[in-house]
């Protein structure tokens, strides 16, 4: 790590500034001989104390991965186990209605490290690539270390890649563009929820491991690094960020962290209400329902289910509770801004829905706390112990804020108002609104003080009033007395969406080539439609077919060596390709999500 340039107070004789150590008696100085001592001595109290004032405090960045608002301070479920988290709450401020930008990873954690909000980055979905939407941007720590700081991270910060040109180190190597080190998973899956379809998410499954946390690996390895850099005094200050990937599925922890939650004690959701979707807009109830929840609940696996989840979030929460014992047993301990977030909540049956993807509070409302020791020069006082701000706040502002407090120059060109003023005074004026961005243009979440909307890009709203309907269980949109709120909050929201672009093919997933000289199996779709682009690189045209559920192919026409093109495709379905004389060459079979399919040379 490099050397840094700036004076340490270590440095200053001892005894300056304090009383003047002499080599003999002041009686035998001369005045003039005095006076100069003193002057000296002055002059490196002034440069100790402009010292002092221009170093910037380090920066820790810990982010809990799919947590939505179970833990013991924000109440979100009675059972939720979060001692660490709590008490990091307790020891600086607590936002009350923090919202994310986006309800999924990659433009959740686009918008943080970029400072983008969604409408203005182009950049909405998990599907896209943040360096082929943004390949300029330039990320917080690249900024921090631009500005002298070292920046190093470990485990997930962005959505399943590193980005090694903006950081100066990380765990595991930069170079490898993969944030997740060595973690256990059982050898047999699925172990407790089976697969329903191809549509399923195969990671959605749970179970306690008869492990050890060192055993176990992942975030605890993650924590561990993270916490030997917190040990070390460095030449630098430094921006450091801790990816935990719990409560991210599969749910499989070590099984100490289930003890606590015994099946037969398991409460369901407080958000849950059977009814829920009844008042909703057509946009709102196909946004609500999904096949995972009726899945879970035919296969017996809903009470499992939370309990694999608040086991992951207690994981969780222990291996934050590591990397602030070593904040708080190292060297910088005194000169250190917390700042704990999580990327979007998770519904686990609140709205008929298992997973993220929405607007409403069970998947927007998201942990945020920050903890700012005095000095630092963005708010000399720091942040008191135990605050806690209502202010409809979004993780969007955590780069212009932690920019201000770490006294670097503002960057001009992101989105999201400093928070720096909440810091001070939770209660102060807020004139903002807190926009979470859905996956296409035209569709958002607007969170206030007290009231939301839910717009769709249809034209479907939903409007509710959070302080008498924490849950948005009524919808009040179509209330006539609630005209004038509607309008209002339509107001506020954005007009402005740039266009989403499609991630490129080299971007997509590849789907496996299945080589035959047989005809390919039925097609068994079970999902909703998206494209599969089929790119030919053999030195000969090849057709196309689809088969249908009886093994019947369906001609979708010639495609020419080198070309390429997009076919409506749904999970499940199996494409066939032959050559121009009907030979069979190979098949593909979809899985959940947009793919490449690549017909190879041989």
């Amino acid at each position: 790590m490099p050397r840094s340039r700036r004076v340490h107070p270590s440095r200053i004789p001892q005894g300056l500034g304090a009383g003047v150590a002499l080599e003999q008696p002041v009686r035998y100085m001369t005045s003039t001989k005095i006076s100069a001592l003193i002057a000296f001595a002055c002059l490196l109290i002034s440069s100790a104390s402009a010292i002092a004032e221009t170093t910037h405090p380090n920066v820790l960045f810990i982010s809990v991965d799919d947590l939505n608002d179970w833990i013991g301070c924000l109440g979100g479920h009675p059972q939720a186990k979060t001692p660490n988290i709590d008490r990091l709450a307790a020891s600086g401020v607590l936002f009350t209605n923090a919202h994310c930008a986006a309800p999924s990873c990659n433009p959740s954690r686009t918008a943080i490290m970029t400072g983008l909000a969604p409408n203005n980055s182009g950049l909405y979905s998990n599907r896209q690539k943040m360096r082929e939407i943004l390949p300029d941007a330039e990320l917080m720590p690249k900024y921090f270390s631009r500005h002298g700081y070292w920046s190093a991270g470990s485990g997930k910060i962005l959505h399943y890649f590193i980005d090694a040109q903006s950081w100066d180190e990380y765990f595991p190597p930069k170079e490898t563009e993969d944030p997740f080190p060595r973690t256990l998973y059982p050898k047999k899956r699925p172990v407790n929820l089976p697969i329903g379809g191809p549509w399923q998410y195969r990671e959605t499954d749970w179970a306690p491991l008869d492990a050890t946390d060192d055993e176990f690996g992942g975030d605890w390895l993650v924590s561990e690094w993270i916490g030997e850099q917190l040990s070390k005094k460095h030449d630098k200050p430094f921006f450091l960020a801790c990816g935990i990937y719990r409560p991210h599925e599969p749910w499989f922890v070590p099984k100490k962290y289930f003890e606590p939650f015994p099946l037969e004690d398991i409460q369901l959701p407080p958000g849950y209400k059977e009814d829920d979707l009844d008042d909703l807009p057509p946009a709102g109830k196909r946004r609500g329902s999904n096949r995972y929840f009726p899945h879970i609940l035919k296969n017996g696996q809903w009470k499992q289910g939370i309990q694999g989840y608040l086991a992951s979030i207690y994981f969780a929460d222990a291996m934050v509770g590591r990397v602030i014992k070593a904040l708080e047993e190292g060297p910088n301990r005194h000169n250190t801004i917390v700042v704990l977030w999580s990327d979007h909540g998770w519904h686990l049956g609140e709205k008929q829905h298992w997973q993220k993807y929405t607007a409403w509070r069970a998947c927007t409302r998201v942990p945020m706390i920050v903890r700012v020791p005095s000095g630092a020069p963005g708010l000399k006082s720091g942040t008191k112990a135990g605050g806690v701000c209502s202010r409809p706040v979004n993780l969007l502002s955590l780069y212009s804020s932690l920019t201000e407090l770490a006294g670097l120059p503002a960057k001009s060109d992101i989105d999201g108002p400093s928070i720096v003023p909440l810091l001070k005074d939770p209660k102060s004026k807020w004139p903002h609104v807190s926009v979470t961005y859905l996956g296409e243009p035209g569709s958002i979440g607007l969170s206030g003080d007290r009231w939301r909307l839910i717009h769709y890009a249809n034209g479907d709203e939903e409007l509710y009033d959070t302080a008498n309907d924490r849950y948005e269980w009524t919808n009040l949109a179509a209330i006539p007395q609630h005209a004038n709120q509607l309008a209002k909050l339509r107001g506020l929201a954005p007009t402005k969406f740039a266009k989403m672009i499609p991630p490129s093919d080299a971007a997509l997933p590849k789907l496996t080539w299945h080589p035959t000289k047989s005809k390919a199996p039925p097609s068994k779709p079970d999902g909703n439609p998206f494209n599969i682009v089929f790119t030919n690189k053999r030195h000969d045209p090849i057709k196309v077919f689809w088969m249908d559920r009886k093994g019947k192919p369906r001609s979708r026409g010639v495609l020419n060596s080198g070309w390429r093109k997009p076919l409506q495709s749904r999970p499940g379905a199996v494409w066939l390709i032959t050559d121009l004389e009907d030979k069979p060459l190979g098949h593909f079979i979809v899985g959940n999500r947009t793919a490449h399919a690549i017909i190879p040379a041989k």
